[in-house]
């Protein structure tokens, strides 16, 4: 009986492997003479008495790409959730020149006459101290002696929640996280890279779900990445980090954060260990985040930020109380962005959004004079330093 239910799992493996040769990983052909057959297994070195053909090439083959069976997990942890939380009430000014008042009563009033200034970029956000309900309007407080109307403001119920992760020592592999909001449906795998073929696997990755990278391979234009035995998606829908454990050139010591504008990720090495790694947005073009390498020179639990670089103003921001703000390259930064919803993808004005909990983790872990390593392996970011004005959120 014991016999059997040890002899079982390899006829099944057997079976499956050679009535299904679809299923084989790419370039794995079993030898033409194969002799006598080595037992199903991982041989990365030739066994010598047997031939490590049809199911053991193909475990080898995943083996020799970091996928062995059953798969190693990523040894990664969520940080704690308490790290997302934050004591500041927010609000999205949703009307431009939006007044602000002197007084509660001129805010009833609506009395225009008595603002003390008005909130002119077309992308603010502020924080409240306290509502009030009169009449069935509502009004808040955004500083002492300072209110707006409920309908210059639309409150922010809650920041987004997602965190990275936390890693006990450094991966054998790339990862990364699925970006459904990048795909134009649902993010299904493939059994082979590529579009040739409509041999999709029937599993849905969700967003935010995290996978192993265990090859890449290019079809046409495309990149596609291993994330399974026989499983394949887009590069597009992936934001990967690659583990390297080696520190940029010209930076001396074994911390450091590394910012990759290609991948849209961030990745934190201390005592040349990865521990912990997360998705940003960093600046669209032209207003990119400047590649290079930068030390962090200072640090703000909350600070203010505003500015345009448009002449006509058209890309005016005004920002109250962003949250663990790590500055490194003059008005460039690490920091919380409580008003972005989706990350992996530029969007910001050169410096580099996190979630509220992703940036306090860093802020947290990071020291005045910690090395900020920002590159773009795609080459595509420029490098022309008459290219960068001070930069922004």
């Amino acid at each position: 009986m014991k016999r059997f239910l040890l002899v079982t799992p390899i006829l099944l493996f057997t079976i499956f492997f050679f009535a299904n040769p679809g299923q084989a990983a790419e370039g794995i052909t079993p030898s033409s003479d194969p002799g006598v057959l080595c037992l199903p297994g991982v041989y990365l070195q030739s066994p010598g008495d047997c031939t490590p053909v049809g199911p053991s090439d193909y475990l080898t083959r995943l083996a020799e790409v970091g996928f062995n069976f059953p798969p190693s997990p990523l040894p990664a942890t969520q940080p704690d959730p308490a790290l997302a939380y934050i004591d500041v009430r927010y609000g999205l000014v949703n009307k431009i020149n939006a007044p602000v008042y002197g007084s509660l009563e001129d805010a009833i009033k609506v009395n225009k006459k008595n603002k003390v200034k008005r909130i002119d970029a077309g992308f603010s956000y502020i924080s409240y101290i306290d509502e009030v309900v009169v009449d069935g309007r509502r009004f808040y407080m955004i500083n002492y002696g300072a209110w707006m109307t409920a309908n210059d403001i639309i409150r922010i119920g809650a920041v987004p929640s997602f965190q990275g992760v936390t890693l006990s020592h450094t991966p054998d592999v790339p990862f990364g996280w699925i970006l459904s909001y990048l795909s134009s449906g649902p993010v299904e795998t493939k059994r082979t890279p590529g579009y040739q073929t409509e041999d999709y696997t029937g599993h849905i990755l969700n967003n935010h779900e995290i996978v192993q990278i265990y090859a890449e391979q290019q079809i046409g234009e495309d990149e596609w990445y291993m994330v399974g035995p026989d499983e394949w998606v887009h590069q597009k829908v992936v934001a990967r980090v690659i583990p390297n454990t080696t520190p940029p050139e010209g930076m001396p010591g074994d911390r450091w954060i590394e910012i990759n504008l290609h991948e849209q990720t961030v990745s934190v090495y201390d005592n040349g260990e990865l521990v912990f790694a997360t998705l940003i947005a960093s600046g669209f073009e032209p207003l990119w985040t400047r590649p290079g390498l930068f030390q962090i020179f200072d640090k703000y639990e909350k600070t203010p930020m505003s500015g345009s670089f448009a002449a006509d103003g058209s890309d005016s921001y005004y920002l109250e109380d962003v949250p663990w703000t790590m500055y490194f390259d003059e008005a460039r930064a690490l920091h919380g962005a409580y008003w972005r919803a989706n990350l992996g993808f530029p969007q910001s004005h050169g410096c580099v959004n996190l979630t509220v909990g992703d940036s306090r983790w860093i802020f947290d872990w990071a020291e005045i004079g910690d090395w900020v390593y920002v590159w773009d392996p795609s080459g595509k970011t420029p490098v022309d330093p008459s290219l960068y004005t001070a930069g922004g959120a």
